[in-house]
């Protein structure tokens, strides 16, 4: 049994394979050997920078094939982290436009630079800290998480999917609801960190451990 973590040179992979560890007993692998992406029993796929970097590289180490097969067959569990999620949609706005994989409909949008919060004071760009995330829709990787909870993210682009049925977890940001859980079949991904978001993140990690689509 081994999970895999995609290492196509972008992300916090070694945070992130440590915090399965914690989580697991079962093999943690940071790879970009695709046959031991292939053999595994489940995959995470990070990402940190500009979408355009994380697409140019993928396409670079010659993975952005693999991970379209993976997308497409949803034999095993697939968990998207931060960009990872960002990659999953249609179509980005960073970066002039950057067109992504195309597994969950919708588009990644930049926050505006003009938001304020409810006292009037502006809002930082990027949202960066801690933040309450909803639940519009159950899914087993919320088991043990309370509606509310909050998680850490550091993000400029949040993603608006097209299908609300495709929404698993939301968070305001001035003006903005942003949706930083989305998924269908195998896959699920967050626009957080859940290897920075303490007990809470950990227990969505070991809800991803234990999933079984």
């Amino acid at each position: 049994m081994t999970i895999a973590v995609i290492d196509y040179g972008m992300g916090n992979l070694h945070s992130v394979a440590k915090a399965l560890e914690h989580v697991t007993h079962e093999n943690v692998l940071v790879t970009r050997d695709a046959r031991s992406i292939q053999g595994a029993t489940r995959v995470v796929l990070p990402g940190q920078g500009a979408i355009r970097d994380c697409m140019g590289e993928l396409e670079r180490t010659e993975l952005s094939g693999l991970v379209r097969e993976l997308l497409a067959n949803q034999s095993k569990p697939l968990l998207g982290i931060c960009v990872g999620q960002q990659m999953l949609m249609d179509h980005s706005d960073e970066n002039g436009g950057v067109d992504c994989l195309g597994f969950l409909s919708g588009q990644v949008r930049k926050f505006p630079l003009d938001m304020q919060d409810t006292q009037g004071a502006r809002l930082k760009v990027p949202h960066m800290g801690w933040n309450l995330i909803q639940q519009p829709n159950a899914h087993p990787l919320w088991n043990g998480i309370e509606p509310g909870a909050h998680f850490y993210f550091v993000h400029s682009y949040y993603v608006a999917a097209e299908q609300d049925e495709q929404v698993f977890g939301t968070t305001e940001y001035g003006n903005v609801s942003a949706h930083v859980a989305v998924g269908r079949d195998a896959t699920f991904a967050v626009q957080f960190h859940p290897e920075k978001s303490a007990r809470d993140g950990l227990r969505l990690l070991e809800n991803f451990v234990q999933w079984t689509p």
